[in-house]
């Protein structure tokens, strides 16, 4: 990878993109530190890297608790992406709009947009109804005298109310366009790269907290342990299954054509970090309904204690293992989606190809979701100890007397670490193409100059 980046600097046109990519990271971040006047410091509890609330503050860079203009980040982005991929499968309008090229693309994208927009309204009014019913976070102190009274009234409540949203959904559209003028003007998807800066910017505020602290000891254990799972991650990542597809030859005229043998490459975790997003999402789900309408019923208490992550041992069993048998249903539906294997099958039949040993037609499709659902579960396998594996391992320092920074801890969660490693194997890939791209080019240009001498 770092020869990768010294090598794209070299480039001039690289380069460029290198430093539009940099600059717009940097109006990013600066968005991360602009505080919506109303909105104090929110507490997140320290426990809650296993959350969706905890995640969405490390993908954020900690604007969530901080109160910011970007405190919504660009999540609404992502969650309306996975709603219009869903669809896309499910209605057939929207089928046919993705299958027609550029033109269909931009429809979608239109839609991805109007979805994030509505997406990101309902987001800001959660997060405003749920701040409302917690002293202390809305503030209208900062107004002063009779202009803080009115704020305080029911009417002005409101009024902030939609004040904070408005600024609110207004950053996360704002987080959408920086990420999209990232793809655009930059190297690679930009609406990752932003993920994993807020996720990186986290851990490293972190790391340089528990450092101050004098904790140097649990920040050398836990960099330890963040390189075997990084390792781990890299390792499952890289790892596929490939199937040998022979071609028939052909001949055709005076020529012979086909007889060549190719590879169907099958990743163990194909479906990547989707699987862990959804079943956090859903296992939140309800409790951020609950605490946002209903924060001092004992409905509430009992869910706490019973059905989440930070409740009794018991809770916590119930909820681990309903979060197990999520991930691994969404890995086996996330997977239907990304791979069909009648399709694939057709194809290489009517390319005039067959798996070896295998008849082509029905046969063919019904081998490859066979290996398909073999390889999923591995990979659902893995993405399960993803989920548990890492905070049982960033929590040995307490295990052993030492003192643990439950920040530092919760700061890298699965999906976190999941992300970070798929974005950065993401850039470097898209790095190399952009040399690769321009190495063709010159080597074009000398060509046809040869020529034309």
């Amino acid at each position: 990878m770092f020869e990768t980046i010294r090598n794209a600097f070299k480039i001039k046109d690289v380069r460029k993109k290198i430093f539009m990519t940099i600059l717009f990271v940097i109006l990013f971040r600066l968005g991360c530190y602009i505080t919506v006047p109303g909105l104090s410091q929110i507490e997140i509890d320290e426990n809650s890297g296993m959350t969706i609330f905890g995640l969405l503050n490390s993908i954020t860079g900690s604007a969530l608790s901080q109160g910011t203009l970007f405190s919504l980040g660009i999540s609404p982005y992502i969650n309306a992406s996975i709603i219009v991929q869903l669809l896309t499968v499910a209605i057939p309008a929207l089928e046919r709009m993705s299958k027609e090229g550029e033109e269909g693309r931009k429809k979608i994208d239109k839609i991805t947009r109007w979805v994030t927009l509505v997406l990101a309204i309902v987001s800001a009014v959660g997060i405003f109804l749920t701040l409302r019913n917690t002293t202390g976070y809305v503030n209208t102190s900062w107004l002063g005298g009779q202009y803080a009274d009115f704020f305080a009234t029911k009417g002005g409540q409101w009024i902030m109310g939609i004040y904070i949203v408005t600024v609110l959904v207004g950053g996360s559209m704002l987080c959408m366009w920086i990420g999209e003028r990232i793809t655009e003007y930059g190297v690679s998807n930009g609406i990752s790269l932003l993920i994993f800066v807020g996720i990186v910017a986290t851990a490293a505020q972190n790391l340089f907290s528990t450092l101050g602290n004098g904790n140097w000891q649990e920040a050398l254990i836990f960099l330890a342990g963040l390189i075997l799972v990084f390792t781990f991650i890299i390792w499952v990542d890289g790892a596929e299954r490939k199937i040998k597809v022979q071609y028939a030859k052909q001949v055709k005229g005076n020529k012979m054509y086909g007889g060549q043998s190719t590879f169907i490459p099958i990743k163990v975790n194909a479906s990547g970090v989707m699987p862990l997003i959804f079943a956090y999402a859903l296992m939140s789900f309800p409790t951020m309904i609950i605490q946002t309408f209903w924060p001092t019923s004992n409905f509430n208490t009992w869910w706490i204690n019973n059905m989440t992550a930070n409740g009794t041992w018991v809770g916590v069993v119930v909820y681990n293992v309903i979060l197990a048998i999520l991930i691994f249903v969404f890995a086996y539906f996330y997977s239907q989606i990304q791979f069909n294997p009648v399709e694939i099958s057709r194809n290489i039949q009517n390319n005039g190809g067959f798996v070896m040993g295998i008849r082509p037609g029905r046969e063919t499709a019904e081998y490859l979701a066979k290996v398909v659902s073999r390889i999923t579960l591995w990979g659902a396998v893995f993405l399960a100890i993803i989920a548990f594996v890492p905070s049982i391992l960033f929590s040995i320092p307490g295990w052993v007397g030492m003192s643990t920074d439950t920040q530092l801890v919760s700061s890298m969660s699965a999906t976190g670490m999941l992300i970070v490693v798929s974005v950065a194997l993401e850039f470097n890939k898209a790095l190399e193409n952009q040399i690769l791209m321009r190495h063709y080019k010159g080597l074009l240009g000398s060509n046809s100059k040869g020529f034309l001498r």
